[in-house]
């Protein structure tokens, strides 16, 4: 395995082989840092050689790429444009591809997708910050016009619930609106659905779609499932899987996350988040084409609880990546 960074100006670094420089503390979140080296891929129709530029100048072949892993969260992450990148190089690469990273990375175009093949979500409207600015009693009235609360503002285009608010009265809706504004100039405000939060873990195997035992995300404390209750262990909320459900909603999770998946082409892996409501509703709320694979992660969790190990998990990701 060769680790490949990329610093926060874009340069693709080779990094070292150890995993105890990139610890996730709250105190002090890793980062790539410019070592000086550069990664230079293989060009199209040629070899797959992976090459690095070292610091001192040195020009050193690193082997031939067998696959990339694009470990990556968010923009230029997750979003379809390392994907097309890898695809232009003509390099295998896991996990999702260009059409559904992108789609489920704008969470607008996520919900029109799914809702065209007739998959629930939760009733929304998506504000650009050109339309806040120009007529934001518009803007107001259009939330208000959803008919109830909570609503929840999210930037459409940014994860890890990174500029999510709860909006539990309408005097709190300028401030969500801002904070979200701060990641996306293109915003959701979408009602907030009452039920138990429910996720299921999708994979692409050699014979075809299959989904996980679901687990479920109780909050003990915790407002809503944000950033540190995901990455960094934070109070207030418990990844649980399985989750204490019937055979019959068992299944119906199953079902509606593989169709989920295939709504949006799906590639390799996704993470479907939905809400399992008091009258038996399945309403979707998003789809994650790259979840994240912490210890403490919904998606390698539902599939040790399904009988997968963690290693066959990766295995089962590449060999899909290689039969693309």
């Amino acid at each position: 395995m060769i680790p490949v960074g990329i610093t926060r100006e874009g340069a693709f670094v080779l990094e070292d082989d150890e995993p105890a420089k990139f610890p996730l503390d709250a105190a002090h979140l890793p980062e790539v840092i410019d070592n000086g080296s550069r990664i230079l891929w293989p060009e199209p129709g040629g070899d797959r050689t992976l090459r690095v530029v070292r610091a001192d100048g040195a020009l050193e072949g690193l082997g031939e790429i067998d696959i990339v892993l694009p470990i990556l969260h968010g923009t230029h992450g997750e979003d379809g444009t390392i994907q097309g990148y890898f695809d232009t190089l003509e390099v295998p690469y896991a996990g999702g591809g260009v059409l559904d990273s992108a789609l489920c990375m704008d969470k607008h175009f996520m919900k029109v997708a799914l809702q065209a093949s007739g998959i629930q979500v939760a009733p929304w409207v998506t504000v650009r910050a050109r339309q806040w600015e120009a007529d934001a009693a518009g803007v107001r009235a259009a939330a208000e016009g959803l008919g109830q609360l909570p609503l929840f503002v999210k930037p459409a285009r940014a994860g890890s619930s990174v500029g999510v608010s709860k909006v539990s009265d309408f005097s709190e809706l300028d401030a969500a609106l801002a904070l979200a504004f701060a990641e996306d100039d293109k915003v959701l405000i979408e009602i907030g659905v009452s039920g138990r939060e429910i996720e299921v873990a999708v994979l692409e195997g050699a014979d075809g779609v299959r989904a996980s035992l679901p687990g479920e995300i109780v909050l003990t404390s915790r407002g809503f499932y944000d950033f540190e209750g995901k990455y960094l262990g934070g109070d207030g909320v418990d990844v649980v899987c399985p989750a204490e459900l019937t055979e019959a909603e068992v299944a119906a999770i199953q079902e509606v996350g593989v169709r989920s998946f295939e709504a949006v082409d799906g590639r390799g892996l996704a993470r479907v988040d939905m809400f399992l409501t008091a009258s038996g509703e399945l309403v979707v709320n998003e789809l994650n084409t790259m979840p994240g694979f912490t210890p403490i992660s919904m998606f390698p969790k539902c599939w040790v609880a399904s009988g997968l190990s963690y290693g066959d998990l990766i295995s089962e990701l590449i060999e899909a990546g290689l039969r693309r």
